[in-house]
């Protein structure tokens, strides 16, 4: 079963139902639900979450919402050495996307899901937007 590391704009598009990207955003959390492949965020993108999503919600709306999602994903730690390679490496201007990666290199993520592939140029591993993994499988 392949692992997927979904970026948190991914999580974004399915939890706030965004306009022309739920759809996909939508299927592969719900290939997640029927354990077709394993789904998995940073620590960092659920706590991004939350504070995007009760810009758009009710601060209780907001965490009943993230108790429903969290059934569906792995939640990555960050720890001491991902903080320090995402730190060190330059090829990641955004300190956030660096984040990511290292979570995904750590913990041996197939694919990473984005909507913003330019993010991750350096990236070893596959970077994929939702609708190219779907079409892809």
């Amino acid at each position: 079963m392949k692992k997927l590391l979904v970026d948190t704009n991914i999580v974004i598009d399915l939890l706030s139902e965004k306009k022309g990207f739920y759809n996909d955003a939508a299927r592969i959390f719900s290939q997640a639900d029927k354990k077709e492949v394993h789904l998995a965020i940073s620590s960092h993108t659920f706590a991004n979450t939350n504070y995007i999503l009760t810009k758009l919600k009710s601060a209780k709306e907001a965490r009943e919402i993230l108790r429903k999602f969290k059934v569906l994903v792995e939640i990555l730690n960050l720890d001491d050495k991902i903080i320090e390679l995402a730190l060190s490496d330059n090829s990641f201007p955004d300190f956030e996307d660096g984040l990511q990666y290292y979570s995904a290199i750590e913990n041996d993520v197939d694919i990473i899901i984005t909507r913003n592939k330019k993010d991750f140029t350096s990236s070893k591993i596959p970077v994929m937007t939702a609708k190219e993994y779907l079409a892809a499988k």
